[in-house]
């Protein structure tokens, strides 16, 4: 759909310029356009090299499972129904750590995984194999909407996006974006968490 109303807005856009005679406009634009947009892909490469990097040296040091294993009960508390030890913790607590320092396209893959795990565990539910409520197939679980909305909604210490996009842009202060950027994440993440709580104990009445 998105790609229909894209290419849509484009040809819009292109033949109103021809009937009024700004098509040299559209030329310039998409041709700045195109300069700015590989300009910052290479700062945002540059940047994202670096906290990437910093992470899997975090984990390789082990400074990730220990982390992981300090916020269990915070795991323990948002998904009451994930086995104990069961796969998909690992990839949660490894998504959540990512996300809070800001490395969004870090915590993707450790989000794919998380979803994949909790879809097996959802599979193993319907099968009679584990315990617990299974949903149809097809509907996403307790725990996959929970992870998704926390996922979401994560609280940031480090917006490392925002500010790599505001020192593209030439702001003054690029950092000074984080204060706003806890504050905000902060109480979407409450919010979050408050939803999924309720939402949770409606299934369950």
């Amino acid at each position: 759909m998105l790609n229909y109303l894209w290419a849509g807005m484009i040809v819009v856009g292109i033949i109103y310029a021809a009937f009024t005679g700004r098509m040299p406009d559209i030329t310039d634009a998409a041709l700045n356009s195109s300069r700015e947009a590989v300009t910052l892909c290479i700062t945002m490469m540059g940047v994202m090299s670096f906290w990437v990097g910093l992470m899997e040296i975090a984990s390789r040091a082990g400074i990730i499972k220990s982390a992981s294993r300090k916020i269990r009960p915070i795991v323990h508390f948002l998904f009451p129904q994930l086995p104990p030890d069961h796969p998909a913790q690992e990839h949660i607590t490894t998504n959540i750590i990512a996300n809070v320092l800001g490395l969004g396209w870090a915590a993707t893959p450790a989000g794919l995984k998380a979803m994949e795990e909790l879809g097996k565990l959802e599979d193993d539910r319907r099968s009679g194999r584990l315990p617990g409520p299974a949903r149809k197939k097809g509907i996403a679980s307790n725990e996959m909407c929970t992870f998704l909305i926390i996922n979401i909604s994560s609280l940031q210490l480090i917006p490392v996006n925002v500010i790599a996009f505001r020192s593209q842009y030439g702001s003054v202060n690029p950092a000074g974006i984080v204060g706003a950027g806890i504050l905000a994440t902060a109480v979407s993440t409450l919010a979050a968490v408050l939803y999924c709580k309720v939402m949770d104990g409606k299934r369950r009445a």
